[in-house]
């Protein structure tokens, strides 16, 4: 198999990933895809650094044994946080493209100036993150919220738990809309959350724009592969391989869910 023809690694710890994934399929359409979903050791976000490291290493190296990836998506905030520059020490060879909370957009998204953000304890507490918040403090007002147990939830599909997370959460924020003083702009910080979308949207109000990263993702490795001649070429939707320590049943279900052909 040609580099061009090979697939495109992406891996979480579950399936947030693929919120992720149904943003670059959508852009990159002829391009192939491995989606490794390391359920059995989820959630990152309750994992120390060394842990979320270890695994981050171990599924690369299964990813390019196995699958013989051109390029790695790490489509989790806790793992690009940890991880992501071990990787790119250990890979070099390798574009890898990782994801973090989209502080930047949100900048010029917001009217209020004041900003939203949730994430999981792991990625709020990261040096990575708290130098990005730092270098936009004295933009706008932030308001971080850890939001623990919520990536589990939207993982099993717990409904209940997850509305009653959400409003948890978005309470202990404060007051969201669009006028002076308010979050007119709320970061989605873990990409289980857009799974999650409609009901944050229930809760904070349909005028708060949310902040998905996946769209600079995209843009991101759309570039490395362009630099590294490493595009798709030809006219056929390229398909998607599902693996990883899930159930893989429960996968499929997932994938058909969130990325149908």
């Amino acid at each position: 198999m040609s580099t061009q023809q090979a697939p495109v690694g992406v891996f979480d710890s579950g399936m947030g990933g693929l919120s992720v994934l149904r943003v670059l399929r959508h852009h990159l359409k002829h391009e192939s895809w491995v989606y490794f979903a390391d359920n059995a050791h989820a959630p990152y976000g309750e994992k120390t650094q060394d842990e979320i490291t270890d695994r981050a290493l171990s599924i690369t190296q299964q990813l390019r044994q196995q699958h013989g990836i051109k390029a790695l998506v790490v489509a989790c905030n806790t793992a690009t946080a940890a991880a992501i520059a071990t990787l790119r020490e250990q890979h070099p060879d390798l574009p890898i493209v990782g994801i973090e909370p989209g502080i930047k957009p949100a900048l010029a998204l917001s009217r209020t100036r004041r900003i939203g953000v949730m994430a999981t304890r792991r990625t709020v507490d990261s040096e990575k993150f708290q130098r990005l918040l730092a270098s936009a403090q004295v933009q706008a007002q932030f308001v971080v919220q850890p939001c623990d147990g919520l990536a589990l939830a939207i993982e099993t599909q717990d409904h209940k738990k997850i509305e009653a997370l959400i409003s948890l959460y978005t309470s202990a924020m404060g007051t969201f809309g669009t006028k002076t003083g308010a979050m007119d702009t709320l970061v989605l910080g873990c990409t289980h959350y857009p799974l999650a979308a409609h009901q944050l949207h229930r809760s904070v109000g349909p005028h708060v724009t949310l902040v998905d990263p996946a769209q600079g993702v995209t843009r991101q490795l759309e570039r490395l592969l362009m630099q590294s001649e490493r595009m798709a070429t030809g006219q056929g939707i390229g398909g998607i391989t599902a693996c990883g320590t899930a159930n893989l049943a429960e996968l499929q279900v997932a994938m058909d869910r969130w990325c149908p052909v």
